[in-house]
């Protein structure tokens, strides 16, 4: 008896010390970390950063270009040379060499305005990348809740498993003490041992699921996935949401809604700049250039040199290309009309998303106050249920029918609890308010 009440001891020192090892992750720090660490975030930001460099004014061609070009040419040949007077001249061996260097520089005038389309569409590509990057932390961050959540309840349900499997202990000592003492049969022992077991059963297959859904939080994190940790299992509903508000937020601000704007935006770029290939180009260009030819044959110069400046303007206009300016044009405009299409279609499919998951939210906040009455209700039965039980007023059977109504009604509260947090996170993303939102 003594080696077992200081083995109970000993667990429970151990218990207290992991127990306060373990960290409390906040919200506000799981978002922290999660915007900092998580490896989608991350790739996001990096895709952000290359639309951000395509937006320069080195990919533009709005800069001239500049070129240097320079070579040397050696020859060795043997010569033999008849000339009109009967004159032969030969020379074996004969070495030639040339030697070229050049600066060059060029620079679109004009081109239709092509260049000015092109910018003003990358702009948009850049702020359309940085709202593909807000969907991939909106998403990260409903994902984060909904693992953040999970190890929330299943915290929750353990404490009341854990609870119940004392209970459940209890009445097993109980039975064995009344049957030492003749109060009752070994049927109620072994009905209290099964009890027990299966609920021992199902403590630790939550500790289970518990561990899972830390590994899952952990690894959206972007951190060591064997981290322990604890979590805030307090739930607060943002209570001022209203169904007219959720469909003007949504209107304005969901991001899906906002890529398609600026996709529309960009086909309307691309319209242009096809265009643009009607119109003339107009190329300035200028070069330094230096020659010299060294030559051991018997002309009448030993070298050779030329150097000096050079400057021209050329126009190029592509009057006819077989139409394909004209499919291009065309082609723009049905993507455009595309666009357009899409956007009515993105916007009616989140008017009834908005509504199904709002009569959906609603729905859970009624589950949710009927289910804390229930847990309110079967506290008292299974209190007044104990003290009945512990007078020999009632059977053991009818005790744990009691026990199990009461961890059932805390479990269906528990799910309860965290699916009408889901919910409502869900229509803050789709509202677009997500991000300032009070977790």
């Amino acid at each position: 008896m003594i080696k077992k009440i200081f083995f109970v001891i000993v667990i429970l020192i151990i218990s207290s010390v992991i127990t306060k090892a373990q960290e409390l992750l906040t919200k506000k720090d799981a978002v922290k970390m999660a915007l900092d660490s998580n490896y989608s975030i991350r790739i996001a930001e990096k895709n952000v950063l290359k639309s951000q460099n395509n937006t320069s004014i080195f990919n533009t061609d709005y800069l001239p270009k500049v070129t240097v070009n320079s070579g040397v040419n050696v020859t060795n040949n043997n010569i033999e040379n008849e000339f009109q007077d009967g004159t032969i001249y030969s020379a074996n061996n004969a070495n030639t060499a040339n030697i070229n260097a050049s600066l060059g520089a060029s620079y679109t005038l004009f081109d239709g305005f092509g260049r000015s389309y092109n910018y003003q569409k990358l702009q948009k590509m850049y702020k359309l990348s940085e709202l593909d990057a807000r969907l991939i932390i909106e998403n990260t961050v409903l994902q984060l809740f909904i693992a953040y959540y999970e190890v929330a309840k299943y915290s929750e349900n353990q404490i009341n498993l854990q609870s119940s499997l004392e209970i459940s202990e209890k009445r097993l000592e109980r039975a064995k003490y009344n049957y030492e003492y003749g109060k009752n049969t070994k049927l109620d022992v072994l009905n209290a041992e099964v009890d027990y077991n299966n609920d021992k059963i199902r403590y630790l297959s939550i500790k289970k699921q518990l561990a899972n859904s830390k590994h899952n939080l952990n690894l959206i994190l972007g951190r060591n996935i064997n981290t322990n940790f604890k979590v805030d299992r307090a739930v607060e509903y943002e209570l001022i949401l209203n169904i007219d508000s959720l469909l003007t937020n949504s209107k304005k601000y969901n991001v899906q809604i906002l890529q398609a704007q600026k996709n529309i935006e960009i086909s309307n770029f691309i319209i242009k700049e096809s265009k643009a290939r009607w119109l003339p180009i107009i190329n300035l260009s200028g070069a330094y250039s230096y020659n010299r030819t060294n030559s051991d044959t018997n002309y009448a110069y030993a070298y050779n040199m030329t150097n000096g400046l050079n400057a021209g303007i050329n126009l190029q206009w592509n009057i006819f290309d077989g139409g394909r300016t004209k499919i291009a044009v065309q082609n723009s405009k049905i993507t455009v009309e595309n666009s357009k299409i899409q956007k009515i279609n993105a916007e009616q499919n989140l008017e009834r998303d908005v509504r199904n998951l709002w009569e959906a939210y609603n729905n859970s906040l009624f589950i949710l106050k009927a289910e804390q009455k229930n847990v309110e209700t079967n506290k008292i039965n299974f209190a007044r249920t104990e003290e009945q039980y512990k007078l020999g007023q009632i059977s053991s059977i009818e005790y744990r029918l009691a026990q199990l109504n009461l961890l059932n009604a805390l479990t269906n509260y528990n799910e309860a609890k965290y699916d009408a947090k889901i919910t409502e996170l869900q229509l803050l993303q789709l509202s677009g308010t997500l991000l300032n939102s009070n977790f």
